[in-house]
């Protein structure tokens, strides 16, 4: 069985533009069906082989895609990278740790979309960064170019190696912010600049095929270690100088790491998961209760203060994030009945600092 999943997994580390990826099957894979009627084990390795999925992810090297590459990969399914720069998803997902894994640069794109089963779209800039009208339009940019690349790319595939399901990342900045509304997947979109990132990219993703299945997934602010806005917040509580930003007033619509890879993997293979879902946790809370459980967990004071202008003076416009914020409830998530793993803010901060 180990000599069958060898050959199952000995594709190179990268593909030239015309070179034709292989599905994953083999003689040994037809020999293992032989024997499936003999013993138990081979009728569950049988099985799982059929669930096996042919994934290809966008933005795999970010916070999001690092983590749900390891789990595709963790649970047997074949893995395809696309990316603007092999050398750095090679350093991110070496061969010697992830063997199998194919990486392909944009001119290969092609060839990796075509006989996937899915596609998982995450690129995008990273918005929590110092605004300038240059980078509003790369943000804006490097979200509406990858997508529509993805989907033209599947747009023009045949339809026996077209992908069945398009994952597709969104942000709940769709909605605008407010202190006062509460949001769900109905609320109409808001009129500020990430309201309207958010309906170009969504409209780009929306453009696919009709037969394909698609699942755009709104995010709201993702807590990890390694990444994100908690990042940021960590070294500021480490120096005795967490607390509020801005008011403390505003809604923070977080969801931890695991939930949301969780979320996009249920996506990839559950036909329930279509249309918008909000990637958020099922308990939103102020920012001031936010900065009080970090502190809580950290052992360490979060009732100073920073102040709106410090916070502009980092992020330019880009503190309206952080400032303004909105109450964002995953309705379609809990109707669909997906198992938050961590539905309470306190319990994901101490999973992720424990």
């Amino acid at each position: 069985m180990e000599l069958c999943r060898a050959t199952a997994f000995s594709w190179t580390n990268s593909i030239s533009p015309s070179l034709h990826i292989p599905q994953p099957f083999s003689m040994c894979e037809t020999k293992r069906f032989r024997v499936c009627c003999l013993n138990n084990d081979s009728v569950s390795a049988q099985s799982q082989k059929v669930n096996q999925m042919t994934v290809s992810v966008t933005g795999a090297t970010g916070f999001i895609g690092r983590r749900l590459v390891q789990r595709l990969y963790a649970d047997d399914h074949f893995v395809r990278i696309l990316t603007r720069s092999r050398s750095n998803a090679q350093l991110i997902f070496p061969v010697k740790d992830f063997p199998g894994i194919v990486i392909a640069e944009e001119p290969e794109w092609k060839d990796c979309i075509h006989g996937s089963n899915a596609v998982v779209n995450l690129a995008g800039m990273p918005i929590s960064t110092r605004w300038s009208p240059e980078i509003k339009k790369e943000i804006k940019q490097s979200r509406i170019r990858v997508t529509s690349k993805v989907v033209d790319l599947i747009n023009d595939s045949k339809d026996e190696i077209r992908p069945k399901v398009l994952v597709s990342a969104t942000a709940v900045g769709y909605y605008g912010s407010s202190e006062t509304q509460v949001f769900d997947e109905q609320s109409p979109s808001g009129n500020d600049y990430l309201a309207e990132v958010c309906r170009e990219w969504e409209t780009t993703a929306l453009r696919v095929n009709k037969n394909v299945r698609v699942a755009l997934i709104r995010i709201g602010v993702v807590l990890g270690k390694d990444g994100g806005a908690l990042a940021k917040m960590i070294p500021l509580f480490m120096m005795f100088a967490g607390g509020p930003l801005g008011s403390g007033k505003q809604w923070f619509s977080w969801i931890h790491l695991d939930d949301i890879v969780n979320l996009i993997y249920e996506a990839l293979s559950n036909p329930s998961y279509e249309g918008v879902i909000n990637g958020t946790a099922p308990n939103p809370v102020r920012l001031s209760e936010m900065c009080e459980q970090l502190g809580s967990v950290m052992g360490r004071p979060s009732w100073l203060p920073v102040p709106e202008l410090a916070l502009k003076a980092v992020l330019g416009e880009g503190a309206c994030v952080v400032l303004e914020g909105q109450r964002v409830l995953p309705s379609r998530a809990k109707e669909l009945g997906f198992p938050f793993k961590y539905p309470y803010v306190k319990d994901a901060l101490k999973a992720i600092l424990s």
